[in-house]
C-alpha cells in the first residue's frame, strides 16, 4: 500500500515540476516575443514617422528650390529641386511598404499620391514658365491659390498619417499589456495549482511514511516471530541465495551438522559447508554441481538421508525457491528411526508368531498323518495291501509338508528361481484348458491378449503355479459361478507411477491380469491379503499362503503386484513381470503320461551332513543303478574325492555343510582338480553362495529338499547327459572309501 501511495506522490510531484517548467518556459517565451514585438513595432512606427517627415521635407525642398529658381533664374537652385523630386518618389514607395499592414494608411497614401503629383506638376510648370516667359509669368502662376491648397492638403494628409501611426503604436502596446496581464493571472493560477499539488504530494508522502513506519514495525515484529519460530524448530533450516551463499539460518542448523559457529555467517558459500562435512564423511552433502545441475522436477524437493559419525540419522531436504536459491532443511530422524525399528520388531514378532502358529498347526496335522500311518505299518507288517494304503497316505502328508515349505519360501523370497524369457502369448493358451477343467463348468474363462506382446522374465513353473493359485482364489470368490478373465498387455511404469508405489522400478513390464466377478474384498481385508496364513475362508478350506506365495514370487522376480477390488464387483490381480530381451520358444511342456525313470552307471559322490537324508539319497541312487560314495561333510568329501578322483563323475552335495568347507567351496575345489566332474547341489533352504537376488547362478544345478526319486533321477541324468561313462574296475573302487553295496531285501526283513 505504501509503495502505491509513494508512487502516486512521486508522479504528482513529477507532473507539478514538469508543469512549472512548461509554464516558466511558456511565460519566458511569451514575454520574450512580446518584448521583441514591442521593439519591432516601436521601430516600425519610428520608421513610418521618419519617412513621413522626410516626405514632407522633400516636398518643401522641391518647392523652395523652385521658388529660388523663379526669383533668381539661377540653375543652382534647381539642384535641390531635382533631388527633392527623386526623393519624393522613393519615400512614397517606402511608405507604401511600411504601411502595408494598415488599410487606413494605404488608403491615405492612395489619396496623397495624386495631390503630390499635382503639386510637383505645378512646380515643374512654374520652372518651365520662368525659362520660357520670364519671371512675371512664373510669379503670376505662383501667386494663385492652387499651389497653397495642395501644400496644405499634403501637410494635412501627412499629419493624419502620423497621428494614425501613433494611434496604432498605442493600440499595439495596449494589446501587449493586456496579454501580459493574462500571462500574469495564468502564472498566479498555475502557481496555486502547483502549490496545491505539492501540498497533496506532501500529505501523500506523509501517509506513505506513516504506513511505511507501521509496516517496518510489523515487519520487524514478524521477523522476530519468524526468527523465534525458526529457532524453536527441531529441524535445521538454512536459506541460500542464487549465488549459493548463506543468507538466513536457525540455531539447529549448525547444531545438527556440527558446524563451527564462525563458519555459519551471512555470505558463507555452500561449497564451504560441503567441504567441511566431507572431512568427516565423503558426500555427506550434495556437491555444488549436483545442486546446480541435479535433476529435479519443478515443485519437488530433493530428499536424501545421511548418518553422522556419532550414529545420528539425518534427513536432508533441498527445496528450490523462485529467486534461484534454495532452502536446506536438516531433520534428526534418529528417534523416529528407533521408533520405526521398535515398531518393525513388534510387527516382525507378531508376524513370526502368526507364522509359527500357522506352521505348527499345519505341520502337526501332517506329522499326525505320517506318524499314525507309520505306526500302523509297524504294527501290521504282514498286511501288504493295507500297508500300501498307509504308505500312500504318509507320502501324501509328506508332499503336503513339502508344498507348505515351498509356499513359505516363496513368501520369504528365498526359493531358488531359474528365470527365463517367456512368451506368455504362446504359454497362456496352453494353460487356459487346464484352468477350465480345474475351475469347473460354472466358471466362464476368458482369455484376452494384445498384439506384439513383450516377453517376460520369470520362472515358468512358478509363474504357472501363481496363475493357478489366483484362478483357484477367484473360483472360491464365485461360489455361484461367474467369469474369470486372463488378460495380457504391455505396460510402461513411469516415474509418476513409481512415486506412488515406492517399491516399483521404472521400466517396461509385461502385465498378466486375473479378474473375477466375485464378491470382492473390503479395504481392511485388501490391506492384509499378503499376510501369511491370513484367510477369509472357513476353517480347513484355505492355508492363507496362496497370495503371499504369488507376492513373494513376483517380488523375487523383480516385478510388481497390484490388487484392485470392490465389494460386490469383483477383484483384479495384476502381475507386472520385467520385460525380457527375447523369449524362449516354449514356456514349458506338461507330459501327458508317465515315462520311465532314467538310470545310469556313473559314480556319484554324495556329501550330506544329515545321516537320514544321506542314507535315502544313497539308496535312491543305488536303485537307479549308480555307484555311490558318501561323505558327512566337506572335508571328508575332499578326502574321498582324493582317493577316487579318477572314478567320480558327479558330486551331489548339500549347500550348507558344517565345518570350514561349505558346499560351494567343495564343488569349486573338486572342479579345479577335475573340471569334467558334474555338480548338483541339494538344499532345503538356499544361501547366497549359489543364489543371488533370488536367482540361481548361471550353470548351477539344484534340487530342492524334500525331493522324490523321480526328481533326483531326472536331475542327475540331466547333469550327466553329455558325459560318456565307463564302468570302473573293482580295483578302482578299493580303498578307504565308503562304497555302498545295495542288496535286495526280503519281505520279512
Amino acid at each position: 500500500m505504501s509503495k502505491y501511495i509513494v508512487a502516486r506522490a512521486n508522479i504528482a510531484i513529477f507532473l507539478v515540476l514538469i508543469g512549472i517548467l512548461v509554464l516558466i518556459g511558456a511565460i519566458t517565451w511569451d514575454r520574450s516575443n512580446a518584448a521583441r514585438s514591442a521593439v519591432e513595432w516601436s521601430r516600425h512606427t519610428s520608421q513610418v514617422l521618419g519617412t513621413l517627415k522626410d516626405l514632407d521635407i522633400a516636398a518643401h525642398d522641391a518647392e523652395t528650390g523652385e521658388r529660388g529658381f523663379l526669383l533668381t533664374g539661377s540653375d543652382a537652385y534647381l539642384a535641390p529641386y531635382d533631388a527633392a523630386l527623386g526623393r519624393v518618389s522613393l519615400l512614397q514607395g517606402e511608405l507604401q511598404r511600411l504601411t502595408a499592414d494598415s488599410p487606413a494608411q494605404q488608403e491615405r497614401l492612395r489619396a496623397l499620391a495624386p495631390v503630390l503629383q499635382h503639386k510637383l506638376e505645378a512646380l515643374a510648370q512654374g520652372v518651365q514658365l520662368r525659362r520660357s516667359n520670364g519671371l512675371a509669368a512664373a510669379l503670376g502662376l505662383t501667386r494663385g491659390d492652387g499651389g497653397l491648397g495642395l501644400s496644405k492638403q499634403i501637410e494635412a494628409t501627412l499629419a493624419a498619417m502620423a497621428i494614425e501611426e501613433q494611434r496604432l503604436l498605442v493600440q499595439r502596446r495596449g494589446l501587449a499589456d493586456s496579454r501580459g496581464n493574462w500571462v500574469f493571472w495564468l502564472v498566479v493560477v498555475g502557481t496555486l495549482i502547483a502549490v496545491a499539488a505539492l501540498l497533496w504530494a506532501a500529505l501523500t508522502l506523509n501517509r506513505a511514511w506513516s504506513h511505511s513506519s507501521r509496516a517496518e514495525r510489523d515487519y520487524r515484529s514478524l521477523a522476530l516471530r519468524l526468527r523465534t519460530s525458526l529457532d524453536s524448530l527441531s529441524q535445521g533450516v538454512a536459506v541460500f541465495n542464487a549465488d549459493r551463499q548463506l543468507t538466513h539460518w536457525n540455531e539447529c542448523f549448525h547444531d545438527l551438522l556440527g558446524l563451527p559457529r564462525a563458519m555459519v555467517r551471512s555470505g558463507t558459500p555452500y561449497v564451504a559447508f560441503h567441504d567441511h562435512m566431507a572431512e568427516a564423511e565423503a558426500d555427506f552433502l550434495e556437491t555444488e554441481d549436483q545442486v546446480r545441475h541435479g535433476s529435479q522436477r519443478p515443485g519437488e524437493p530433493v530428499v536424501y538421508e545421511r548418518v553422522r559419525p556419532d550414529g545420528a540419522q539425518l534427513e536432508l531436504r533441498r527445496t528450490a525457491v523462485p529467486d534461484g536459491g534454495f532452502v536446506l532443511t536438516v531433520s534428526d530422524m534418529t528417534k523416529r528411526a528407533q521408533a520405526e525399528g521398535v515398531l518393525r520388531e513388534a510387527q516382525k514378532m507378531q508376524a513370526i508368531g502368526q507364522l509359527t502358529g500357522g506352521i505348527a498347526h499345519d505341520f502337526n496335522n501332517l506329522l499326525t498323518v505320517i506318524l499314525g500311518n507309520l505306526e500302523i505299518v509297524r504294527n501290521k507288517p504282514n498286511d501288504l495291501e493295507k500297508l500300501k494304503t498307509r504308505i500312500e497316505r504318509a507320502i501324501w502328508a509328506a508332499q503336503r509338508g513339502a508344498a507348505l515349505t515351498r509356499q513359505l519360501l516363496a513368501f520369504a523370497r528365498k526359493q531358488p528361481l531359474t528365470p527365463s524369457a517367456i512368451d506368455l502369448a504362446a504359454a497362456m493358451p496352453d494353460l487356459v484348458p487346464l484352468l477350465r477343467r480345474t475351475l469347473g463348468e460354472h466358471i466362464e474363462v476368458r482369455y484376452v491378449e494384445t498384439a506384439a506382446l513383450w516377453p517376460a522374465m520369470a520362472d515358468p513353473a512358478q509363474l504357472e503355479s501363481a496363475v493357478l493359485n489366483l484362478a483357484l482364489n477367484a473360483r472360491d470368490a464365485m461360489p455361484g459361478g461367474g467369469r474369470l478373465t486372463i488378460e495380457l498387455a504391455n505396460k510402461v511404469l513411469d516415474q509418476d507411477y513409481a512415486r506412488h508405489n515406492a517399491e516399483v522400478d521404472v521400466g517396461d513390464y509385461t502385465m498378466l491380469a486375473v479378474s473375477d466377478t466375485g464378491h470382492g474384498m473390503t479395504p481392511d481385508v485388501l490391506g492384509r491379503v499378503f499376510e501369511p496364513f491370513f484367510t477369509t475362508k472357513p476353517d480347513g478350506q484355505g492355508t492363507g499362503l496362496g497370495l503371499p506365495m504369488v507376492f513373494g514370487f513376483v517380488k523375487q522376480s523383480g516385478g510388481h503386484v497390484k490388487i484392485y477390488s470392490e465389494p460386490g464387483e469383483g477383484t483384479t490381480v495384476r502381475l507386472y513381470l520385467p520385460r525380457a530381451v527375447r523369449a524362449s520358444a516354449a514356456a514349458g511342456q506338461r507330459s501327458a503320461a508317465p515315462v520311465e525313470l532314467p538310470r545310469g552307471s556313473a559314480t556319484v559322490l554324495v556329501v550330506e551332513d544329515e545321516p537320514a537324508v544321506r542314507e535315502i539319497a544313497v539308496a535312491m541312487l543305488g536303485e537307479l543303478g549308480y555307484r555311490v560314495l558318501e561323505a558327512a561333510d566337506g572335508e571328508e568329501g575332499l578326502r574321498v574325492f582324493g582317493t577316487h578322483a579318477g572314478a567320480i563323475h558327479l558330486l551331489l552335495t548339500d549347500v550348507v555343510l558344517p565345518g570350514k568347507v561349505r558346499g560351494r567351496d567343495l564343488a569349486e575345489r573338486i572342479t579345479a582338480m577335475r573340471p569334467e566332474v558334474k555338480i548338483v547341489y541339494m538344499s532345503g533352504y538356499t544361501e547366497n553362495s549359489i543364489v543371488h537376488n533370488g536367482r540361481l547362478d548361471d550353470g548351477v544345478a539344484l534340487i530342492s529338499k524334500p525331493f522324490q526319486r523321480e526328481q533326483l533321477a531326472r536331475k542327475v541324468a540331466e547333469a550327466l547327459a553329455d558325459l560318456a561313462v565307463a564302468v570302473p574296475s573293482p580295483m578302482s573302487m578299493s580303498g578307504e572309501a565308503k562304497v555302498v553295496e545295495l542288496k535286495q531285501r526280503r519281505a520279512g526283513e
